[in-house]
């Protein structure tokens, strides 16, 4: 089983900047993906952005131009640059690693914008 640990979370005003971190315990074999969720209370969780082995990402059209995802291979990690921060970016952020045999999550790191 593969542990993803996360960092990086806190609190900032309304247009700061954070950047998520998120570290395997173990290298993953491609072809995987590597993603951001978050969750606020009482709703689902939600795809923030993904970046696939082959360098691919995309990103939910309210953080587009705002969000940056990247990731290391050796190791295995991601990151998540979060500029312009809006207090509805407000949320626990979760790291998530899919492959064809493992799909591990983070234990998620609250990120907290205040207006």
């Amino acid at each position: 089983q593969v542990q993803l640990v996360e960092s990086g979370g806190g609190l900032v005003q309304a247009g700061g900047s954070l950047t998520l971190s998120c570290a395997a315990s173990a290298v993953i074999s491609k072809p995987y993906t590597r993603a951001w969720y978050r969750q606020v209370p009482g709703k689902q969780r939600e795809l923030v952005a993904s970046l696939t082995s082959d360098g691919t990402s995309n990103y939910v059209d309210s953080v587009k131009g705002r969000f940056t995802i990247s990731g290391d291979n050796f190791p295995s990690s991601v990151f998540l640059q979060m500029d312009r921060l809006e207090p509805e970016d407000t949320a626990v952020y979760y790291c998530n690693f899919k492959s064809l045999t493992i799909e591990s999550w983070g234990q998620g790191a609250q990120v907290t914008v205040s207006s």
